[in-house]
């Protein structure tokens, strides 16, 4: 009975740690619940068939693209769609969001259009896109990185900011020079927020996947939803978004994966 009481209050104690068996519980826990909401609005009737499928009519769409090849090829430009534009906008979004939270001139210089731009829609800029770009691959990328390049600059110069005026001074202190404060203190200090804000950004480039897609695309998972709405195959519709978020769950991981293994000091 204490054991039980000691428990319960470790889950209401704030940032008190608990057994990985409990954490793994309450997840299954959290997706039994997820799913039995499935199945109870869809085979009790709760929500008519063709707004909601239920997940056996979900799996067997799955099971019917995956045997013709389809749903593999879509999933594949899909993910070359965000991992290549995740990739060039970090690799340029993180030296320039570091520069902004080291040098105030540089902030000063840089913050009114980030700022600016960053509040502006992406799905406004696609019809631009095509424009501009043309319509392939180079156009669906162009999309992902509009959605989060202004977003990672702005999260990596707080982050740049957030580390400590004294380490940067103790590292003066001790006779280093302006370059190695930038390389050997201000990097490895901004590093494990550098890896959050990774993570939370690849989340958001997901989520603009299938408004990269949705307009003169011609495959992606994004481009299998709005085909399916066409023909008011609800299974598909579900089957895909179903897989974008199991893939930006896979991706999530591998981050905080990542964070733990490069900055475990940071834990």
């Amino acid at each position: 009975m204490s054991r039980g009481k000691s428990l319960l209050e470790r889950c209401l104690t704030p940032k008190a740690s608990l057994p990985n068996k409990v954490v793994v519980t309450a997840g299954v826990v959290s997706w039994l619940v997820m799913l039995g909401c499935w199945c109870l609005l869809s085979y009790g009737g709760l929500v008519p068939a063709m707004f909601l499928p239920t997940p056996v009519e979900v799996l067997g769409a799955g099971v019917r693209l995956m045997e013709d090849g389809t749903l593999l090829e879509h999933i594949v430009a899909s993910v070359e769609v965000v991992l290549v534009g995740f990739a060039v906008s970090s690799a340029i979004a993180i030296p320039l969001g570091l520069t902004m939270g080291t040098f105030r001139i540089v902030q000063a210089l840089m913050d009114p259009p980030v700022n600016f731009i960053r509040y502006l829609p992406v799905t406004s800029f696609v019809p631009l896109f095509i424009l501009w770009i043309g319509i392939g691959l180079e156009q669906r990328v162009a999309v992902i990185i509009f959605g989060v390049f202004f977003q990672q600059m702005v999260m990596v110069s707080d982050v740049s900011r957030g580390v400590s005026k004294d380490l940067v001074n103790a590292s003066y202190t001790l006779g280093c020079t302006r370059k190695d404060v930038l390389l050997h203190v201000l990097g490895p200090a901004s590093l494990p927020g550098v890896l959050d804000m990774l993570r939370v950004t690849i989340g958001w480039a997901w989520t603009y996947l299938v408004v990269a897609e949705l307009v003169a695309a011609s495959s992606g998972l994004g481009y299998i939803s709005l085909k399916a709405m066409r023909g008011l195959q609800v299974d598909v519709i579900f089957l895909a978004i179903a897989v974008i978020g199991l893939l930006g769950l896979a991706t999530d991981q591998v981050f905080r994966i990542l964070r733990m293994k490069v900055c475990a000091w940071a834990q």
